[in-house]
């Protein structure tokens, strides 16, 4: 499978085959523009501009924007509700979080979570292989809760997103804020903006993968 990440909190994940969804595209007023993208399906956490334009995305893509198990040829999604805050949605209603599996991975992008870490909650997404996890605070959990729910559900790769890059106009931090809370050794930066993945990848050791780009 064949991860892209598009900016913001926006990927692209792409099976085997060629199955494709896109998860949270975002509208420009971010702070740049999202890429020229086409899919078999767009996954939306909540509907707010920076995680909800799916005009964005071509290839009349399904949308999926609530709570539901979906199946695509070689992909599985289910969403889940969690709280884009931690007062139960109160402050920021609900968020999403979306679990797909394809070519044998369990893939978890956890939209705008704001809720702190819970065994309740860990449970549910168990198992993650890859966790797409927002880092930059304010409007999301920050770095110190996104390391723990790191230490908690112990991925084999961690993609941080959310975070302020060049350009940006939201209020929120600098991955290094995450990351500098892990061994260099288990932090990598990458120059591209994507990656390959197989099964055989994974050995059950946390890596942090930083995509290249705006930084």
């Amino acid at each position: 499978m064949k991860i892209e990440y598009l900016g913001h909190s926006c990927f692209k994940l792409t099976e085997s085959t060629g199955t494709s969804v896109v998860c949270d595209p975002y509208d420009p007023s971010v702070g740049y523009d999202i890429p020229e993208v086409s899919a078999d399906a767009v996954t939306v956490s909540h509907h707010h501009y920076d995680h909800d334009n799916v005009k964005a995305v071509g290839g009349n893509p399904a949308v999926i924007d609530g709570e539901c198990s979906y199946d695509l040829p070689g992909v599985e999604i289910n969403a889940i509700k969690s709280f884009h805050d931690g007062t139960r949605g109160k402050k920021r209603g609900d968020n999403l979080i979306f679990k797909f599996r394809m070519d044998g991975i369990d893939i978890c992008h956890l939209g705008d979570l704001g809720e702190a870490c819970s065994s309740e909650l860990i449970d549910v997404l168990l198992p993650v292989n890859v966790l797409l996890i927002p880092v930059g605070g304010n409007y999301t959990i920050d770095a110190e809760m996104a390391k723990e729910y790191v230490d908690r559900i112990m991925p084999d790769v961690v993609i941080p997103m959310h975070y302020r890059e060049k350009g940006c106009a939201l209020d929120i931090d600098k991955v290094d804020k995450f990351t500098d809370l892990f061994e260099e050794e288990y932090v990598e930066e990458l120059e591209e903006r994507e990656l390959e993945l197989m099964r055989s990848d994974l050995n059950g050791e946390t890596k942090v993968v930083v995509f290249g780009g705006r930084r």
